[in-house]
């Protein structure tokens, strides 16, 4: 059979077929046929929500760190005024290695600086009377450390032209730390440390020798490593005392506290908050028998924190909070 094109319709059945369809598709919302090619209401919707499941490392404040007031070291009173720069330097490097310990947060006087200025005698500092007023400041112990002698002994030969001189350097020194809830020592120990050398000199006088074995350096070095000597002991005497803070202000439901983020406070921690402890005495005598724990009035929740070192907290259960409450983790 004869297959004959009509002129002007080249087009092949099949390419106007697939045209079509394709216009059914995209007018399918106005055609009646758009059913063909809607999917049913009724189909479920896939959904995907990703959780992601990579432990997270621990911060650098998850624990727990107490406050303690470095005080000011002080010096023997038969040392001199270089003694202070020793002191000095030792007190900065022993806040720093207590810092890196992680468990505790080291600070100085500043905030009570005339009261610990008052507090000062010959004997070292009446840490009693600073007890209270560091508290309030949500500190949990007190540190006093003291140079109490600097002693530097030498063995020159006299006659030589090559002399071997010994030297022997000794620092005693001392430290004491008082848990101010309760003004109880827990830490009282003194050390003397020696250090020796011997070097070889040729041709140097004696009065050079001596003037050598003073050398302001070597010495405040040597104060620094004897304090550092109590590091272990020390950080030790902290695991005596429960960590606390206080209710710094209330602002209606907003609680805000003295202890945050740096403190070791997380978001969402529970907080107990207690009266101060008091004194229990001998109605007959005057004894002091002993302090008992304050009454818990309540919790609270961590929301958020605020400034260098605080947090900002909810009533979780209890009522009657005040100003300078104590607090510690609800555990």
């Amino acid at each position: 059979m004869d297959r004959t094109l009509t002129k002007g319709n080249t087009t092949p059945w099949t390419t106007k077929f697939g045209v079509l369809i394709i216009l059914l598709v995209i007018l399918g919302g106005n055609l009646g046929c758009a059913n063909l090619f809607q999917r049913s209401s009724s189909d479920p919707q896939r959904i995907v929500k990703d959780t992601s499941l990579k432990a997270e490392s621990p911060g650098e404040n998850s624990q727990m760190r107490k406050r303690v007031m470095v005080l000011p070291f002080l010096g023997g009173e038969n040392l001199d005024r270089a003694s202070s720069q020793m002191t000095d330097n030792a007190r900065i490097t022993m806040m720093e290695e207590m810092n890196k310990s992680g468990t505790v947060i080291a600070f100085t006087e500043s905030d009570l600086r005339p009261a610990v200025i008052a507090a000062r005698s010959p004997g070292g500092y009446r840490l009693e009377e600073l007890a209270k007023p560091a508290q309030d400041l949500g500190v949990t112990a007190l540190m006093e450390g003291r140079l109490l002698d600097l002693k530097v002994q030498q063995k020159t030969p006299q006659v030589g032209l090559i002399r071997n001189v010994e030297r022997t350097y000794e620092a005693i020194v001392e430290i004491r730390i008082l848990n101010t809830r309760n003004k109880k020592l827990l830490f009282h120990t003194r050390k003397t440390v020696q250090f020796s050398d011997t070097d070889t000199r040729i041709g140097s006088r004696v009065s050079e020798d001596q003037k050598a074995s003073l050398n302001p350096e070597f010495l405040t070095l040597m104060v620094q490593e004897a304090f550092l000597e109590f590091l272990p002991q020390v950080l030790q005497s902290f695991e005596q005392i429960n960590w606390e803070g206080r209710i710094a202000a209330i602002q209606g439901d907003r609680l805000f506290l003295n202890v945050g983020k740096v403190s070791g406070l997380q978001v969402g921690d529970i907080l107990k908050v207690l009266e101060d402890s008091s004194d229990i005495y001998d109605p007959e005598s005057g004894g002091h028998l002993g302090r008992v724990s304050g009454r818990l009035k309540g919790t609270l929740e961590v929301i958020s924190y605020f400034g260098q070192d605080g947090a900002v907290a909810i009533i979780h259960s209890g009522a009657g909070f005040k100003e300078n409450d104590r607090i510690e983790l609800y555990q």
